[in-house]
């Protein structure tokens, strides 16, 4: 089989596509690492690697102000740097400073609307032969088909988040009309397995009602069924359609706030006190973000859950 036709049949979406390629592009350049990344604000989240020796792991991140990447996205740096220390703006980079690196490749990844994604790049601790130049037309080839794919993919996100929810409406809190538990853990789960293909960044609040709740309580189920009720309202009402708000416990809510960076995050719990107030509503309001590599929004949910028990009204 012809190198150039070893991809053939290698794949069906595009975790496997950009693997495939990532492998591919070892085999035939031989860089000791290839990459998939995602940029997300100041953020350059590592989403594949096909590593042999920097020690680099999926979900790692950098800063995207430190990379070559940034530069070669900007066209400051040329797409392919046999010395990256006969290129200026790689050779004074920070990450080149911390990490060994004699030759540099790096091509951007974009969205259907032009809009960059993130890159794939591969770096090598040795200066390469000025030849591997002759490989742009091939990596330029591959990034476009992996664009294409993500493309693809990114589009039926949409759809499928709308099949979910509507399959998660057999599961809402009979009180407040919001998804219940059972809901919010499989909600939960869908998202984190976008997390962790395409790098998406959530954060996860959680809306801890006090004593005001218990004082409703002992007034009768009526009353707190109404507290409930307008703090649910509070709650969606400063939320977005994307977001999914949901009744977690006896007095506690939850949002997951998607695509929600940690400025974002600061405005909704603004938006949330505010929202409350409004309704003199005493409430204790943590958020967590899935940190990356090792935490999952599962994880968000418990820091937040536990932080907000921690400062609940008395």
């Amino acid at each position: 089989m012809p190198r150039d036709m070893e991809l053939a049949g290698a794949f069906h979406d595009f975790r496997s596509a950009a693997a495939a390629v990532l492998q591919y592009l070892h085999r035939r350049i031989g860089f000791d690492l290839w990459l998939i990344s995602r940029v997300e604000g100041e953020e350059w989240i590592i989403l594949q690697v096909e590593d042999h020796g920097y020690g680099v792991n999926p979900g790692s991140v950098f800063r995207w102000a430190d990379t070559f990447c940034i530069e070669m996205v900007a066209g400051r740096g040329p797409n392919i740097a046999p010395r990256v220390d006969c290129v200026k703006v790689y050779a004074d980079a920070a990450l080149g400073g911390n990490v060994k690196i004699g030759a540099y490749v790096g091509y951007p990844l974009t969205r259907e609307d032009g809009t960059v994604f993130g890159t794939l790049c591969g770096v090598h601790p040795a200066p390469q032969p000025q030849a591997i130049v002759q490989e742009g037309p091939l990596l330029e080839l591959l990034t476009k088909m992996l664009s294409t794919i993500l493309a693809a993919e990114l589009k039926t996100v949409t759809g499928a988040r709308r099949e979910e929810r509507l399959a998660a409406q057999q599961h809402l809190d009979p009180v407040t009309d919001l998804y219940d538990r059972h809901a919010w853990q499989q909600l939960l789960a869908a998202e984190e397995t976008r997390c962790r293909l395409y790098g998406n960044v959530a954060c996860v609040a959680v809306i801890e009602l006090g004593r005001q709740f218990e004082r409703a309580r002992e007034e009768g189920i009526q009353a707190a069924d109404d507290l409930l009720r307008i703090a649910g309202g509070c709650v969606t009402a400063v939320t977005r359609e994307q977001d999914i708000v949901a009744r977690i416990g006896d007095s506690t809510l939850a949002v997951l706030a998607l695509d929600c960076d940690r400025s974002g995050s600061r405005a909704l719990v603004a938006r949330l006190n505010e929202s409350l107030a409004g309704e003199q509503i005493d409430a204790a309001i943590a958020v967590a973000h899935r940190a990356r590599p090792l935490l999952t929004l599962d994880h968000a949910w418990s820091e937040a859950e536990r932080t907000a028990s921690e400062k609940k009204p008395a």
